[in-house]
């Protein structure tokens, strides 16, 4: 299980939700600015979103892929 999301003020909240519905969520980034892991990034939205929105938002997370914190070199 994921540590415990820490505090966070409205603002980082809505800002953390704003990162997490990008095309490209960059979960490594979240994890920089605000401290969060992939796995408390899941747990805050769980929290905060509606329940249909939380699911929309997983269907859409798997769609894309494993999340990889390394940058992928171009061919």
């Amino acid at each position: 299980m994921a540590k415990p999301v820490p505090q966070l003020s409205p603002e980082e909240i809505q800002s953390v939700i704003a990162i997490a519905w990008d095309d490209k969520p960059p979960f490594p980034a979240v994890l920089r600015r605000h401290g969060l892991s992939p796995g408390q990034i899941v747990q805050l939205l769980k929290r905060e979103l509606t329940p249909n929105a939380f699911k929309t938002w997983m269907a859409r997370s798997r769609a894309k892929g494993p999340v990889s914190t390394q940058s992928r070199r171009p061919r």
